[in-house]
């Protein structure tokens, strides 16, 4: 069953697309067969659209700009997202970069800071009207605001627990009753507990910060976010030790480290055949998607309690956000972004995408019970625990966490390996 949504004056929730569509085709502003009328130029690099709602808020954040810059040609070019930020850094030491381009929040971003110009001033006056600013910051530099929030909900089949002898009502709330839980599954139904894809390894990023606030402190947590971390602690062993774990159980789907992420783990999950998936409230595997298949039975949970003294909370922070790269524009690079956050361009999408945006004045009015619940639990959210991690570290807990899910590397080798990434 399909549900609409509507927005009144919508309240802030963003996420962000993750995934890219399209090769690198350029699109152009209004007059592009023959170029402005002797203005000036902006380009502009993103990964493209990925359904037509994404495409209308590039035009509604295109239309916005240039109506304070009429004469300013806006050209955009679409790059292919998987290899996105090899292109980009290609440019960028060749010269031969764009004026702005879109960004993940986080570790794509912050390890990007230094070609980057800093608009800490510019944005100032938006900081109290947007969530997410932290996954865009750098010491005490901001590079961008936060257009859509990016987080990492749990989802469930409700007709899959059901059919397993569980309580739709009363999904997992600990690590022990989720391992129960799938073992009931996996012998009751011919669904596999997670729908996983780690074809990319992104899988384990998913579950570390899907599942972390139940492992770790609340200072352990806030420590690790501010790169105070030891892989090779207690908790953060046992995360990793919970990822193989929950391989060596079963739980996943056949082939999840030939399967890719975008879209075919998540496809699983939509067409009935896994109960549960650590997915989205982005452009893609979010909510809104997830409600076109499974309508009533879709299901929303908040990760579970492994260890005693950990406060449970959805992780959730910015997602993407436009960069500047040529200090040239920064003038009309700031107008873009601010045109980025523009208050009825997010309106417009969380109603046609199911997006969670950034802006706190926006409120989300729809029957889905999921999207409802997940809002609800944004004043309480923690920034994503894999995004506060080098690039190399990023890259070697993909790489890690494609063998542990194998059985070809310990969890002590692991940790140690990740230890001396970052050491």
């Amino acid at each position: 069953m399909k549900r609409t949504i509507m927005t009144t004056a919508i309240a802030g929730i963003s996420l962000v697309a993750l995934t890219a569509c399209g090769g690198a085709a350029p699109t152009t502003g209004p007059d592009s067969a023959g170029g402005s009328s002797g203005g000036d130029k902006l380009t502009i690099w993103n990964w493209g659209d990925a359904d037509e709602a994404a495409a209308a808020y590039t035009e509604d954040v295109t239309a916005a700009f240039q109506e304070e810059h009429p004469d300013v040609d806006v050209e955009i070019v679409n790059q292919p997202f998987d290899q996105y930020y090899t292109l980009l850094g290609s440019a960028v030491e060749a010269g031969t970069g764009p004026d702005l381009a879109l960004y993940n929040g986080g570790t794509q971003l912050k390890s990007r800071a230094d070609s980057l110009v800093p608009i800490t001033e510019e944005l100032a006056d938006l900081q109290d009207q947007l969530a997410g600013w932290p996954a865009f910051e750098r010491d005490g530099e901001t590079y961008s605001a936060p257009t859509f929030l990016q987080g990492f909900p749990i989802y469930f089949n409700k007709a899959l627990f059901d059919e397993a002898g569980l309580d739709p009502a009363a999904p997992p709330t600990t690590w022990d009753e989720l391992s129960a839980a799938c073992e009931q599954i996996l012998a009751k139904t011919d669904a596999s507990c997670f729908a996983l894809g780690n074809k990319e390894g992104l899988g384990i990023e998913f579950f570390l910060s899907g599942f972390g606030s139940g492992v770790f402190t609340p200072e352990e947590y806030d420590a690790w976010i501010d790169g105070e971390r030891d892989w090779t602690s207690d908790h953060a062993t046992q995360i990793l030790q919970m990822w193989a774990d929950s391989a060596a159980d079963g739980w996943y789907n056949d082939g999840a480290n030939s399967t890719a992420m975008f879209n075919d783990s998540f496809d699983i999950f939509s067409a009935g055949d896994s109960a549960m998936v650590v997915a989205l409230m982005s452009g893609t595997a979010h909510w809104k998607q997830f409600d076109e298949f499974l309508g009533d039975d879709l299901g929303f949970m908040m990760p579970v309690t492994a260890n005693d003294g950990t406060t449970i909370a959805l992780p959730a922070e910015g997602g993407i956000g436009y960069g500047i790269l040529n200090e040239d524009k920064k003038d009309l690079g700031v107008d873009w972004i601010r045109a980025s956050v523009d208050h009825d361009a997010l309106a417009a999408y969380s109603l046609a995408g199911g997006q969670i945006t950034s802006d706190t004045t926006i409120e989300l009015d729809t029957d889905i019970a999921s999207a409802n619940e997940i809002v609800a639990e944004l004043p309480g959210s923690k920034p994503l625990l894999h995004t506060a991690l080098s690039a190399d570290a990023l890259d070697l807990l993909h790489r890690l966490g494609q063998q542990l899910l194998n059985g070809d590397v310990t969890v002590d080798e692991a940790a140690s390996k990740l230890a001396a990434s970052e050491g």
